[in-house]
């Protein structure tokens, strides 16, 4: 990110190309949804509805393009909150990564990189939100100024992807469509922080949202206007709830999406339509999404799988897993549908994770002895893991990066991850945990048997055969362990608190990085690390709470990742990251089992231009998102 870049051409994605500033837009051909609006003058000819220099659509995941506009896509969840899938799946971001996972500009005609921290954005000319309203620059200096920076808002000021040394970038506004963001040294996270699943949104309509905000309207016009309504509250917990750029369950927000939400929760049947103004288009001038609606279905998560076996979903891989593979192979023969296998991007598709920071002084010793880390990984036989829960398609693995990284070394899935029980032996006797009770389990220094409590947040049959068989396997080496489920709620506090010894959970999340990808996963920076929760925590509070990091080892991640941090090419990020990575391998902070398992993903007999075989992960990707959906179309 350092290095300077320019694309608003140069680069060449598989799925989309950016378009060079003389390439001419194809001859625009009216969406046939909307043609009896423009007939009536109540909506723009197709050509006035997009920016000047649309981003075009060349190249198609699934290799079924250009399509079709029209028709309808049915999917299904289990929740009201999941409107944001809309969000997610659509995947339209300022920037975007392609599925080679780099990235390229997509709401942005064009953006500057310079030394890593001078970024200029460039926007589209002509581009509009849904409501036809300009997207300008006053969007992002409305963010900025009245959200970011509002105490009442954000009492916290700016997100941390916006902080280099806690101080905030500079940010001018150069005209309404170029915007420049400066810090005094680089900041490596700003352009990734737009291309996430969850992007750090840089921008809000403004137009709209100033009617809900103390600055441009009376706060007590704002409270009277709500009152009595799903709105009533202070001015702060309006604006709040009315700024939904994220959950997507407003159906007034302006929106930059494909489709719009158009139904209000609660509901058992959400509706999003196209965006008349939407800024995608094919080589044939025909304007993105090509499906006109996707509609979201209420039904219960257990019964998702036989209804998308049936055909009540045209796309469907949310609450699909492959102990459901077998039936829904089954009924794909009677619905027409196909089921596809992709594969989940996570560093281990179960994994384990001592915890560091226990609160009982004996296991926290021998969790941070890396002879018991390595011996508990060495115990376990991730071939037969792999045959009996994952039919044979995972590999075993540590829970490290796949392969398709450009960073992936066999060594990092490999090492003290070969089943070998005789050398995990003696590595817990070598230790001390020489004494063993009448059933073979070891005993601790003070005597109590060596049980480990395992806790999880969900207790799905797949996670639950995986430690069983982890159960059998290290019962073999005198380590005898016990599930206990737990709400996320208190998943997450009896980690943090320390009074949880070790967590089942999946995988890392940053499975394929680049160099340029945040390290910051792979080291205790954050609460969200479930094997060092305290030091994450001290990290991420500059040591107001938590603990501060006191294992050797996992301090030199700390200054690997702050010489990723600090490193201006490639070469040297490249060093930062290989080091990160050699450090977890080498001392097993976390136990993982197989990655490259399977996601099953059905596939509606209409639908058409998903591709075969894919990457399934929450980020980079957003699941389906990474795949462009809204050049998904529907065969008649």
């Amino acid at each position: 990110m350092q290095r300077r870049l320019f694309i608003g051409g140069v680069l060449s994605s598989l799925l989309i190309d950016p378009v060079l500033a003389a390439d001419p837009s194809p001859a625009m051909q009216e969406t046939p949804l909307f043609a009896d609006r423009v007939k009536a003058g109540t909506l723009p000819p197709v050509a006035q509805r997009i920016p000047s220099q649309p981003r075009i659509v060349r190249r198609f995941a699934g290799g079924d393009g250009p399509g079709r506009q029209g028709g309808q896509l049915d999917m299904l969840i289990s929740a009201m909150r999941e409107t944001s899938l809309m969000t997610i799946y659509s995947y339209t971001r300022l920037i975007v990564y392609d599925d080679k996972f780099k990235l390229h500009p997509d709401i942005l005609e064009s953006y500057d990189a310079s030394e890593g921290s001078v970024f200029t954005f460039r926007l589209r000319a002509g581009h509009k939100w849904s409501d036809g309203h300009p997207f300008t620059t006053e969007d992002f200096r409305f963010f900025w100024e009245d959200v970011a920076n509002n105490k009442d808002l954000s009492p916290g000021g700016p997100s941390i992807e916006l902080l280099v040394d806690d101080k905030p970038p500079k940010v001018e506004i150069l005209d309404d469509l170029t915007i420049r963001y400066s810090w005094q040294r680089p900041n490596p996270y700003f352009l990734e922080s737009q291309a996430r699943a969850a992007p750090l949104f840089l921008f809000r309509p403004a137009h709209y949202l100033k009617k809900f905000h103390a600055k441009y309207t009376d706060p007590a016009e704002i409270v009277r206007q709500a009152r009595g309504g799903p709105l009533a509250g202070s001015w702060v917990q309006i604006f709040r709830r009315v700024d939904a750029m994220y959950s997507n369950d407003n159906v007034d927000l302006p929106s930059l999406n494909p489709w719009i939400a158009t139904t209000n929760p609660p509901a058992q049947r959400f509706v999003f339509v196209r965006n008349p103004f939407y800024h995608r288009i094919d080589e044939n001038g025909r304007q993105l999404p090509y499906v006109d609606r996707v509609v979201f279905t209420m039904a219960a998560a257990n019964l998702i799988p036989a209804k998308a076996g049936l055909g009540e979903s045209d796309l469907q891989s949310r609450y699909l897993n492959m102990r459901d593979y077998t039936f829904l192979k089954k009924s794909a023969k009677d619905s027409g549908a196909e089921v596809r296998l992709w594969e989940i991007g996570s560093g281990s598709q179960v994994a384990l994770y001592p915890n560091l920071n226990a609160n009982d002084p004996l296991w926290r010793g021998l969790f941070r002895d890396v002879r018991f880390r390595r011996a508990l990984s060495m115990g376990i036989d991730r071939d037969e893991l792999n045959q009996v829960a994952f039919i044979g398609l995972a590999t075993p693995s540590n829970n490290t990066i796949m392969p398709r990284s450009p960073l992936f070394k066999p060594e990092y899935a490999t090492t003290w991850a070969q089943h070998d029980p005789a050398a995990a032996n003696k590595l817990l006797d070598e230790i001390g945990l020489t004494k063993r009770r009448g059933d073979g389990v070891r005993l601790l220094s003070d005597g109590r048997p060596a049980i480990i409590i395992v806790e999880s947040q969900r207790e799905q049959t797949e996670e639950a055969d995986v430690m069983q068989l982890i159960a059998d396997h290290w019962r073999k080496i005198g380590i005898k362990i016990l599930m206990k489920p737990q709400t996320i709620e208190n998943f997450r506090l009896r980690n943090q608190s320390g009074e949880a010894l070790m967590m089942a959970y999946s995988g890392i999340v940053t499975a394929v990085p680049t160099l340029n990808t945040s390290p910051r996963e792979f080291a205790p920076t954050m609460r969200g690390g479930l094997q060092w929760p305290k030091w994450g925590v001290y990290v991420e509070t500059n040591g107001k709470q938590g603990e501060k990091c006191d294992l050797e080892p996992a301090r030199r991640l700390l200054d690997y990742v702050a010489e990723w941090e600090n490193a201006t090419d490639d070469d040297g990020r490249r060093r930062a990251w290989e080091k990160i990575l050699q450090t977890n391998t080498d001392e097993v902070f976390s136990i993982g089992t197989v990655n490259g398992a399977r996601q099953p993903v059905v596939v509606g007999p209409k639908v058409r231009n998903v591709p075969k075989e894919g990457y399934y992960a929450w980020d980079p990707g957003g699941y389906i998102g990474l795949y462009q959906p809204d050049t998904f179309w529907a065969a008649s």
